[in-house]
């Protein structure tokens, strides 16, 4: 069966998935009962044709309306134009001097002209009645004015459907039509015959079988629906910085008005159209909206930005001009939302493995049919009545063909690829509470069998609570515990010093000091940059005055590859770069010293070696170093110039201390003990990353720490060899952490969970099996590109992550085990039966009753098992595990020869065991063996509970779903029995029959035990071979990879 499955449903990749897989799969999935219901979860391949059909629109129009504004710009400058533009009544009665359609035709156009018209920018802003520099002063009023006029920045949803869509959608499945046909010939001839209500009975039982299936069925769906729409809203929680009334304030993008002025820095994606009122090296990703990979520069030149594009690099403030459906990105996210995600690998084997079985079930009831159609006419024939045929003789007819309708129903488990669904839907809402938003369903499965994990330092293992605790200032180390004796340094350095680094501290960064509404000063930023702004307002800097000494010509943001920050002041006439980052590659950049008297003077070999004791001193207790430089530039200096690299005069190093987060180093060795290696990967020194990993125990004393650079140079061979052993990578580059994380997926074929926040991480995320991004730290390009974002930014909410990934996949195993027990028995039992006695002992309604058991019932209790700790005790099971593994198959096979021999023995010698005598015996007969059956599969079900354990009713009442199952399936299997009969072709049974039932389906439970301490090889990789052995991924897959990345 693996096999098969690999080879029709396979390729199929929890990411990136291939479209021909994708078509491939779907080609093959035969004998379907009810399509909309199967294929819910599965992407809509031509909706997806749609939207990149719209994107290659898109990049078309921007490239001609970029060429056209280009060519604009030669013959603009210096031009008056004369606009024709008309301002609407409406919009002059609601106080603006343009129009929404005339914004969205300059920004989506491109349209230089109409912006000169308009008076650029500022003549926009002005129209708008904002202000460039204080925002939108708002009153109740004037809010709901500007969005009637404007819109608001919502994209178009699709509406949620009702119950009713899911009764609907459940009641669309073929065999339960043919059913329902079948029902109400049954009910005509029945009455027509038998008179009424005698002759209704057995077609009014399928319909109230069919009734209850369809309403159970759609009770459960509509509650999956109902979580992933909660999933939904928290996946589309985004805030943005903004300027309203004077003030810096964070706001959802929900919340956006045309004419707020918003601040937009690396990372971060544009949530409205708009145009650019200054900023700094602001480099835009438009591959999102057009497939245009190139980055676009935007300036004064080229202002224009545009919704759900990515900034790549710099910052700037915005004008809002156009808000939601009326930009190009709200029409794509229309379109996108309804193309749905890539279903799993999971969903497409068990949809392979409903496919066989369908078959083979479908093959069982056309023979069924055959046998009892035969039985019939045999019988006739034998009593030479073959021609005359009666109500009666149509009736068992039709009971014939309902019975093997019905044996399809029980056979083909449509259930299968939708407990995937509810157990990821079940994984996702619990992991919500565990502070892990999961974006793709794939990565809740994958997860669970990740062998690595590559962790980001700052944020992840530490707090990201970040504080100045040492300096080295003109080379002289201060310790600063508290605020006092940061006051004390003003005295021990000259005014020049301070002077010079307060310049450097508020100047060269990418944070802001702002006064909060409450008139308290509040800090704006990174954790890094927020710590060394603090530390100069302990130094008794002020933010604003020290900001207007000087005008910031040029400014290049820190990123990871630079791994340094640099801006260009211009003082009274002169220009002085400052420059900050990675302690070793600024004193690299310096030739001179700051002396404390505020000279300077060259660099000597002993203040050298000195200053990086000092950053080695400072690293090994753990602490984050920055270093500070500056340098006087030529007075000809032009923004359109490189800044210097070198040359620059020494001003000091900071030690930033960010504590370990509590209990990382308990998750780290519960990795180990899991079989997952945990890999640090930062951009810090490596002594620090060294420090802290030792402390976190991801570091061993036969584990290797290295350093990006060195990493970068090692040919294939020389990484093959290395990597296993690598534990800590220090002063990485995104290129190293991606390639780091290619090299353990194609050459070592580990499953492989990357942690990011930067931009620059994106490539890594998406490269690796499963992305996790930061949720505090992270940026919204890192996020985009991750399966799953971490909201608290802790390494052990990663651990719980993996957990659940567990979870899920052995919840699924568990319930594949116990419907395909049933599946065997059932078809067996009622082929086997009707070739040998002519009759079958399950009737239709009692085998509708079997499936809801087996299919959304067992789903319910089986696939939303809460997860324990010893799934973390286990082995991954990595890339090469058959998903029905060898134990499953001797679970399956051990319990249905049981409850076969069981409904053998009873049909046999039933009547003698239980003392059924006179007309009503059959009846009995047939109602212990539906009683006795459908109690093995309760017990089978706790059995199920555990696939390897003996032990299957520890922490059974943790799980209020399980019991809850259990205990109405016994409720409605007693009201069945002793209520029902006309209904469902029972008879009321007695104590003692009632007690051989369940004692008969309790023996299922030892047997089950027994079964288990039958030794077998599983399938699945142990944790030793994954570690010891490293198996290269075939040609094939590897050749698809570099193809996807040259892509």
């Amino acid at each position: 069966m693996e096999s098969y499955l690999n080879e029709n449903f396979g390729g199929v990749m929890a990411k990136n998935s291939p479209e021909e897989a994708l078509q491939r799969w779907r080609k093959v999935c035969g004998v379907v009962k009810n399509p909309k219901r199967r294929f819910r979860f599965t992407a809509n391949l031509s909706k997806r044709s749609e939207v990149a059909a719209m994107k290659k629109s898109n990049q078309e129009k921007l490239r001609v309306a970029v060429l056209v504004s280009k060519a604009a710009l030669q013959f603009i400058q210096g031009i008056a134009f004369q606009t024709d533009y008309t301002v609407p009544d409406e919009v002059k009665s609601a106080g603006f001097e343009i129009c929404a359609d005339e914004l969205s035709s300059i920004v989506e156009g491109h349209d230089l002209k109409k912006l000169k018209t308009h008076n650029n920018v500022q003549g926009i802003a002005t129209k708008l009645a904002t202000s460039a520099s204080e925002g939108l002063s708002l009153t109740a009023d004037s809010l709901s004015v500007r969005q009637s006029i404007f819109g608001v920045n919502k994209f178009a949803e699709t509406q949620p459907r009702s119950f009713w869509v899911f009764v609907w959608e459940a009641l669309q499945d073929m065999t339960l039509m043919i059913l329902g046909f079948c029902a109400f010939v049954s009910l005509i001839v029945g009455v027509l015959t038998e008179g009424w209500p005698k002759g209704a009975h057995d077609g009014l039982g399928i319909v109230a079988s069919i009734l209850l299936v369809v309403f159970v069925t759609a009770t459960s769906d509509y509650r999956q629906s109902l979580q992933f729409k909660d999933l939904d809203k928290e996946k589309k929680k985004i805030s943005v910085q903004v300027t309203r009334g004077g003030y810096r304030q964070k706001i959802s993008i929900y919340d956006l008005l045309v004419g707020d002025i918003v601040h937009l820095a690396i990372g971060d994606q544009v949530p409205t159209d708009g145009l650019f009122i200054e900023g700094f090296s602001v480099l835009i990703n438009e591959s999102s909206l057009t497939g245009e990979s190139e980055p676009v520069t935007v300036n004064k030149e080229n202002p224009f930005l545009l919704s759900g594009t990515k900034v790549q690099d710099g910052s700037c403030k915005m004008l809002v001009t156009t808000v939601g459906m009326r930009t190009q990105w709200g029409k794509l996210m229309a379109t996108l939302s309804e193309s749905g995600d890539d279903e799993t690998p999971l969903q497409v084997k068990l949809n392979g493995v409903a496919t066989i079985i369908g078959k083979i079930g479908l093959f069982f009831a056309i023979v069924t049919f055959a046998v009892l159609v035969e039985s019939l006419v045999r019988r006739k024939y034998l009593e030479n009545n073959i021609f005359k045929w009666n109500g009666d003789d149509c009736l068992e007819l039709l009971e014939f063909f309902a019975i093997a309708v019905t044996i399809v129903v029980v056979a083909v488990p449509e259930g299968l690829p939708l407990a995937v669904t509810l157990s990821l839907a079940f994984a996702m809402k619990k992991m919500m509470n565990d502070k892990a938003l999961v974006r793709h369903l794939a990565a809740c499965e994958t997860m669970g069998s990740a062998t690595t994990i590559c962790s980001d330092k700052t944020g992840t293992l530490t707090t990201n609570r970040m504080t100045v605790v040492k300096a080295c200032i003109c080379g002289e180390i201060k310790e600063l515990n508290n605020p006092n004796e940061s006051v004390k340094i003003r005295d021990d350095f000259s005014n020049e010093v301070i002077k010079v680094l307060l310049q450097s501290i508020f100047n060269n960064t990418a944070g802001e000091v702002v006064v909060s509404k409450d008139g308290k000063l509040e800090i704006l930023g990174t954790p890094t940059e927020t710590a060394i702004l603090e530390f100069g307002l302990s130094l008794g800097g002020d933010f604003k005055s020290v900001r207007k000494e000087g005008t910031i010509v040029k400014l290049e943001p820190f990123n990871s590859t630079k791994k340094r920050m640099v801006v260009v002041l211009e003082l009274n006439g002169s220009y002085r770069a400052h420059t900050k980052g990675a302690s070793e590659i600024i004193l690299a950049s310096c030739t001179d010293f700051l002396t404390k008297e505020g000279n300077v003077v060259p660099l000597n070999e002993n203040t050298l070696s000195h200053l990086n004791n000092t950053i080695e001193s400072f690293a090994n207790e753990a602490l984050r170093t920055l270093c500070l430089a500056y340098m006087e530039i030529d007075a000809n200096f032009s923004p359109n110039e490189a800044i210097p690299l070198n040359g620059y005069t020494f001003v000091g190093i900071v030690g930033i201390k960010d504590p370990v987060r509590p209990g990382v180093n308990e998750s780290v060795r519960i990795c180990r003990s899991a079989g997952i290696v945990v890999r640090m990967v930062t951009g810090d020194n490596i002594n620090t990353a060294k420090a802290i990993a030792r402390e976190c125990g991801i570091l061993t004393d036969d584990g290797i720490a290295i350093e990006g650079p060195e990493f970068r140079v090692k040919s294939e061979e020389e990484m093959s060899a290395l990597i296993p052993k690598i534990q800590v990578m220090a002063r990485s580059s995104p290129l190293d952490k991606h390639t780091l994380v290619k090299h353990l997926r194609s050459n070592l074929g580990e499953v492989v969970a990357v942690t990011g926040d930067g931009t620059n991480d994106a490539p890594a995320l998406h490269e690796a099996d499963i992305g996790l991004a930061m949720g505090i730290a992270g940026t919204e390009v890192a996020k985009e590109s991750a399966d799953v974002i971490i909201l608290d930014d802790n390494f052990s909410t990663i651990v719980t992550v993996a957990k659940w990934g567990r979870s899920v996949y052995i919840n699924i195993q568990k319930f594949v085990q116990f419907q395909l027990t049933v599946n065997v028995v059932a078809l067996v039992v009622n082929f086997t039966s009707a070739c040998i006695t002519g009759t079958t002992p399950l009737t239709a309604v009692q085998l509708l009753w079997v499936n809801m058991i087996m299919d959304t019932l067992g789903a319910l209790a089986l696939a939303t098992e809460p997860p324990n700790n010893d799934l973390m005790k286990r082995q991954p099971v990595g890339r090469g595990g058959n998903f029905i593994s060898n134990v499953m198959w001797r679970n399956i096979f051990g319990q249905a020869f049981y409850q076969f021999v069981v409904i053998w023995y009873l049909q046999a010698e039933g009547k003698s065991v239980f003392g059924l005598e006179g007309e009503n015996g059959d009846v009995a007969l047939n109602t212990l063996i539906f009683n006795s059956f459908v109690f093995c599969q309760v017990f089978n079900e706790i059995s199920s509970r555990e696939m390897e354990k003996i032990n299957v009713f520890q922490g059974i009442l943790d799980n209020n779903v399980f019991v809850a199952v259990i205990s109405i399936t016994v409720f409605f299997q007693f009201v069945i029995v002793q209520l029902l009969g006309d209904f469902a072709n029972t008879t009321p049974l007695s104590f003692s029959q009632w007690f051989g039932c369940v004692f008969l389906g309790f023996l299922s439970m030892p047997i089950a035990a027994l079964v288990k301490l039958i030794p077998i090889n599983s399938s699945i990789k142990c944790e030793v071979e994954i570690e010891m052995e490293y198996k290269p991924v075939p040609v094939d897959e590897a050749d698809l990879m570099l193809a996807w990345l040259i892509k």
